[in-house]
């Protein structure tokens, strides 16, 4: 949720900001107009409680008097002017549970609508959509294979002709987009994530492993029941939500807590089982797993003064970088446009690896500045010297299993299949150094 102050006073930055990701700019004006109702409904149900909490109090002297009355006649008076007090009370209350009822209604709806609104984007940020985005930076050479001699196998084949990685069997068993990870499969996991856990321990990161089922807040105050609410799972029986990065629980684990800004930043580094629906993915990446409905991932996730949340977003991308750079393959760093934010974040940078049989950049890491969107959403906020504000939070990828080692098994590749293990990982692979085909 954006401060509702931006709307009241400068409602074009809003518009702006819709307009930038390519969503609706209409959407502001019914915003404005539901702001002002619910404001107004607001405004009649606490002048007619204030009315009715004024009249409670001429009511209760009079009924004592009306006890000490001494003669028939005051009795008498006493009596009907409480009675039309009491009358006055009654359609008060009316009047007051009907304006009550109101202003609900108008929240409600108010609330609604704010659910539908993205965060405001970053001015830097290129504007467009998926292709739109702005190269910040490559790093290494993809290999000539043509000049070493041979073809490039694809991670499937190589997969396969390791004992790696096995769809076939992924698929009998659960369905497409599914795959086992086996012998030296596992182990090239296991060691990316112990890699990953290493590093972030050694930058302060809390080690986390998080639920892979939250409750509908938590999924709906990250922003995941928006745009992206098709690519959910759903647990109808339970009302429950297989989480699809575990930003959304490492999210969650401060909402609606107040947090002094002396503990701040709160660096958590949370490793989850991450399960997407890939709705509207038919027919793209069908090979192999670089897009499927369940895969491994260690998602960093910081907790800062707003002041703070870009120089935190940078050094998020730097530790994306450390972590790329150790397995030696080629990536290059964008800025993600505009129109491909997702509804959360303001800016968003992405780290795309070569894949040398499909001639690409493909993502593997990516980090966003959410600002106060999903702090607010959560009700999570800091106290400093000038009080209690909402605060900011941030996510960075630091390593999605799949792609990852779809990106290792093409890029170290040798003529005969096997595959080299970079310096980095072999101190958890037992010091293999090559994996070898079965």
């Amino acid at each position: 949720m954006i401060d509702p102050t931006i709307l009241r006073t400068d409602p074009d930055r809003l518009r702006e900001s819709q307009r930038r990701r390519g969503e609706s700019v209409e959407l502001i004006d019914e915003l404005v107009v539901a702001d002002v109702t619910k404001r107004q409904e607001q405004q009649r149900f606490d002048e007619l409680r204030n009315e009715q909490k004024l009249l409670g109090k001429q009511i209760g002297p009079l009924q004592g008097a009306l006890k000490k009355a001494g003669d028939d006649t005051s009795r008498a008076e006493l009596q009907q002017q409480v009675d039309a007090l009491m009358a006055s009370a009654q359609t008060l209350a009316d009047q007051v549970k009907a304006a009550e009822a109101a202003a609900g209604a108008a929240g409600e709806a108010l609330d609604a609508l704010w659910l539908r609104v993205s965060n405001l984007v970053n001015l830097e940020s290129p504007v467009g959509g998926e292709a739109d985005f702005t190269v910040i930076e490559e790093v290494g050479t993809p290999r000539d294979f043509a000049a070493e001699g041979f073809p490039p196998r694809d991670h499937v084949d190589l997969g396969e002709l390791l004992g790696a990685i096995d769809i076939e069997r992924g698929a009998k068993v659960s369905g497409s987009r599914f795959f086992y990870l086996k012998g030296p499969g596992a182990l090239l996991e296991i060691a990316l994530l112990n890699l990953a856990m290493q590093q972030a321990t050694s930058h302060g990161l809390i080690p986390m492993i998080t639920p892979a089922l939250v409750l509908p807040s938590a999924m709906e105050g990250t922003g995941f029941l928006g745009q992206a609410a098709e690519n959910v799972y759903r647990i109808e029986a339970d009302d429950m939500y297989l989480v699809g990065t575990s930003e959304v629980p490492l999210a969650g684990y401060h909402a609606d807590e107040i947090i002094d800004a002396s503990e701040l930043p709160l660096r958590y580094a949370g490793w989850s089982s991450c399960f997407r629906r890939e709705a509207g993915s038919y027919g793209k990446d069908t090979r192999g797993i670089i897009r499927v409905h369940q895969f491994d991932k260690v998602e960093m996730f910081v907790y800062c003064r707003p002041e703070d949340a870009e120089a935190e977003h940078a050094r998020l991308l730097e530790w994306e970088r450390e972590f790329v750079d150790a397995l030696e393959i080629p990536y290059r760093v964008i800025d993600v446009a505009t129109g491909d934010l997702g509804s959360s974040a303001a800016r968003k940078f992405d780290m795309e690896a070569w894949i040398p049989t499909q001639g690409a950049y493909r993502e593997i890491t990516s980090t966003s500045n959410t600002t106060e969107f999903q702090a607010r959403r959560l009700r999570i906020r800091m106290r400093d010297e000038n009080g209690t504000r909402p605060l900011a939070t941030l996510n960075g990828t630091l390593c999605a299993m799949p792609r990852v080692i779809v990106a290792l098994l093409e890029n170290h590749q040798q003529a005969d299949g096997s595959v080299v293990i970079p310096a980095a990982l072999r101190p958890f692979m037992g010091g293999l150094d090559v994996i070898s085909p079965t």
